[in-house]
């Protein structure tokens, strides 16, 4: 028998990762979300620059970092999609008791 021996790179399931680390599209989600965020703290703050790049950079990083990461393996827009789904439609259970219970409490008159 003739057997070939097939070299697998190591960074074989890394495909369509950012740094091998992060999803594309979390880091759409990342930048959509932390982008406009640094932004307006720069730009609409009423502080000295030293102050609103501190002030960004403390809202913006956590922001982005969460984004990166998603929920649960996730990304974090299928997340709240999947929660605002489950949100809107749950259902109140009552417990009225069992019928064999109810049936057994009732006195015919």
């Amino acid at each position: 028998m003739n057997y070939q021996n097939w070299h697998i790179p190591a960074n074989y399931t890394d495909a369509g990762r950012l740094f091998g680390m992060f999803a594309i599209r979390n880091a759409v989600e990342a930048a959509v979300l932390a982008g406009p965020c640094i932004f307006l703290c720069l730009r609409f703050l009423p502080f000295t620059i030293t102050t609103n790049i501190m002030i960004a950079l403390v809202v913006g990083i956590p922001l982005g970092g969460f984004a990166l990461i998603g929920v649960r393996d996730d990304c974090l827009s299928r997340f709240l999609m999947t929660w605002w789904r489950w949100r809107r439609g749950r259902g109140f259970i009552t417990y009225r008791g069992s019928p064999e219970r109810d049936s057994k409490r009732r006195r015919d008159k």
